[in-house]
């Protein structure tokens, strides 16, 4: 029994293993039949990712202008108070007494009461 033993030679040119990074640069990476098929779900990965990165960008923008509201919100607060203090106190009975007899107006305090006036609702 004598066999025969054939050797078959590959006819696909064998790879050559290049550096990575120079793959990459000279842009053969980017050829590679592998690269190419994943490239629809590449492209997918790098649209969430500027998705994600905007939508931080926005929820931080916000949460800005909110603390900035906020302080905005308070120091507005503390004026109303102070504004409404102030307007308690200038229109007390002495305080427009006084700021009439300095502004020399002629008016005086009036002595008698009002008066009620009554009208007749048959006529």
């Amino acid at each position: 029994m004598n066999r025969q033993i054939e050797f078959i030679e590959d006819t696909e040119p064998k790879r050559v293993k290049k550096n990575t990074f120079r793959s990459f640069i000279d842009g053969t990476v980017l050829a590679n039949q592998v690269i190419i098929k994943q490239l629809p779900y590449i492209l997918f990965l790098t649209f969430l990712a500027m998705l994600y990165i905007g939508n931080r960008y926005h929820a931080e923008r916000i949460v800005r202008e909110t603390t900035q509201l906020k302080k905005e919100i308070q120091e507005l607060r503390a004026e109303s108070i102070s504004t409404s203090a102030e307007l308690m106190y200038k229109s007390t009975k002495t305080q427009v007494l006084r700021a009439i007899n300095k502004k020399n107006l002629g008016l005086e305090e009036p002595v008698v009461p009002p008066g009620k006036i009554v009208v007749e609702k048959g006529r």
